[in-house]
């Protein structure tokens, strides 16, 4: 399954934002059962400028108590704005590949 969250951030909150998510974030993550690979792009059309894009194993990613500690904007919760999350599941329905 891919797990994809977009957001916009506050010009002055960026670089800020970008070490957070990079260096603290994404490890964290990363060390939760079920969360295989992440990587970051910026959007240059369409959405909101940051986005994340997650390979998890499955639904039961979001159900560890690991994943309930460390979700959600740490010390930018309540800066980003236009938040966006999308969850793909591969062709057959669940887990399928791409």
């Amino acid at each position: 399954m891919l797990h994809i969250v977009m957001v916009d951030v506050a010009a002055e909150d960026e670089a800020a934002f970008n070490d957070w998510y990079d260096n603290v974030h994404l490890p964290d993550i990363l060390a939760c059962p079920g969360w295989l690979s992440a990587t970051r792009r910026i959007c240059v059309e369409g959405g909101p400028k940051y986005v994340a894009i997650y390979e998890i194993s499955g639904p039961e990613a979001y159900e560890s108590l690991e994943f309930a500690a460390i979700k959600g904007f740490g010390p930018f919760e309540g800066r980003v704005s236009n938040f966006t999350r999308l969850r793909f599941a591969g062709m057959d329905g669940c887990h399928g590949t791409e």
